[in-house]
C-alpha cells in the first residue's frame, strides 16, 4: 500500500500525487508553509489526507514556534493552514482537533508541547487507517457480488492515510472473496480517476477499467453496473454530498437506471452544523486545469471559464452512507446524528 504522508525526523513527506502514475516521486515540506502549499495545489488531496497533513503541518510548524510570541504564531499556523481549501470539512475538523490540545497544554515546556502536537498527528494517521478499515468492512456487504463496482474521482489510499474509504469497501469486498471488478470515471478536470484511480486499483491487482466521465449513463444503462461507490468531502446534517465535480450528475443516472449509490466517509467527514449542502462553500479552482491538459492547450486562448472543484448531490439520490460506525440509511437528519454520537 503507498505511504501517503508521513512524519519524519526531515519533516512531513508526502507522495506528489500531482506526477502519478508517470512518476513516483515524494516531497519532503520542512515547513508550514510548504505543507500548505502541498495542500493547496492538490499534491496532497482528499479530505481525510488532507486532515493528517494539515495536523503534520501544525505540528511541524510549531517545531519552529518563537517562545516569547507562541499563542500568536499557533494562531498563525492554523489560519495558513485554514485557508488552503474550502469545501473538505476534514481539515477544519483536524485544526480544531489540534487547537484544543494546544489549549489543554498551557503551562508546559516549548518541548512538551512540540511533542505533544507530534504525537497526536501520528495517532490521527494510525485513527484514519483503522477507520478506512472499518467503512471498508461495514461497506462490503453493500457490494454485489459478480457485479461491476462504478467510482467517481480518487477515494483510496491515495485520499486518506491509507486503505481509502470508496476503494476502501472494493478493497474489503474483494477481501471477502467477492467477484468484483471496478469502472473509475476519469474524473475531468483533474484526471484523478485515470492518474489515481486505477493506479491504485492495478497495485493491488484488482480488475479496473477506465472510463470518461461521459460514458457513466451508457454504462450504467447496460445493467453490468451493481452498485456506485463515492467519497465525500463534507456531508450536511440532512444527508446532502460534497464531492468531486461530477458526482452529482452520477448519482441522478444511478437513481434513473435503478442502481443504488453510496457514500463512504469517516464520521470527520459529517458537518452537522450544516442544515443543507447550500450552505457548504465550493472552492474553485484555477482556469489551466481545464483549458490544458498537462500544460499543453486545449482550448482557445482566453476562453472564459468556470471550475468548481466539487458539486453537492442531494440526499435523495443517496441510498446510504457508510461510515466506521455503521452505515446510514434516510431518513438521515436522524441516521446520521446518531452515528455521530449526537441526541
Amino acid at each position: 500500500m503507498v505511504e501517503t504522508v508521513e512524519w519524519t525526523p526531515a519533516g512531513v513527506v508526502m507522495i506528489d500525487q500531482t506526477r502519478l502514475p508517470r512518476q513516483e516521486v515524494y516531497v519532503t515540506c520542512r515547513t508550514y508553509q510548504e505543507v500548505a502549499e502541498a495542500i493547496r495545489t492538490m499534491v496532497i488531496r482528499g479530505a481525510p489526507a488532507i486532515g493528517v497533513a494539515a495536523a503534520m503541518g501544525v505540528a511541524l510548524g510549531m517545531q519552529r514556534a518563537p517562545a516569547a510570541k507562541r499563542d500568536e504564531y499557533f494562531a498563525q499556523v492554523c489560519d495558513t493552514l485554514a485557508r488552503t481549501r474550502p469545501t473538505a470539512v476534514n481539515l477544519f475538523w483536524a485544526l480544531d482537533r489540534m487547537k484544543r490540545l494546544y489549549a489543554s497544554l498551557r503551562g508546559r515546556s516549548v518541548q512538551e508541547i512540540q511533542e505533544a502536537l507530534a504525537d497526536e498527528a501520528r495517532r490521527m494517521k494510525l485513527e484514519d487507517i483503522a477507520i478506512n478499515e472499518a467503512i471498508g468492512r461495514h461497506g462490503a456487504a453493500l457490494v454485489p457480488d459478480g457485479k461491476t463496482v462504478l467510482t467517481h474521482c480518487n477515494a483510496g489510499a491515495l485520499a486518506t492515510a491509507g486503505y481509502g474509504t470508496a476503494l476502501g469497501v472494493i478493497r474489503a469486498a474483494v477481501a471477502a472473496g467477492k467477484r468484483v471488478d471496478v469502472f473509475a470515471d476519469e474524473t475531468r478536470p483533474f484526471l484523478q480517476g485515470a492518474r489515481l484511480t486505477v493506479w491504485e486499483l492495478q497495485q493491488d491487482g484488482i480488475p479496473a477499467t477506465l472510463i470518461t466521465d461521459s460514458m457513466a449513463g451508457h454504462f450504467l444503462k447496460s445493467g453490468r453496473i451493481g452498485c456506485v461507490v463515492v467519497g465525500a468531502d463534507r456531508i450536511a446534517a440532512n444527508g446532502d454530498v460534497a464531492n468531486k465535480i461530477g458526482t452529482y450528475s452520477l448519482a441522478v443516472l444511478a437513481r434513473e437506471n435503478g442502481v443504488p449509490f453510496y457514500v463512504a466517509a469517516p464520521v470527520s467527514t459529517l458537518d452537522l452544523t450544516l442544515d443543507s449542502g447550500a450552505q457548504i462553500p465550493i472552492e474553485e479552482r484555477p482556469a489551466a486545469e481545464v483549458t490544458h491538459v498537462f500544460g499543453v492547450p486545449v482550448a482557445p486562448e482566453g476562453i472564459r471559464v468556470e471550475n468548481p472543484a466539487f458539486d453537492v448531490t442531494p440526499y435523495r439520490y443517496v441510498t446510504a452512507i457508510v461510515t466506521e460506525r455503521g452505515v446510514a440509511r434516510p431518513p438521515f437528519q436522524e441516521s446520521l446524528r446518531r452515528l455521530a454520537g449526537q441526541p
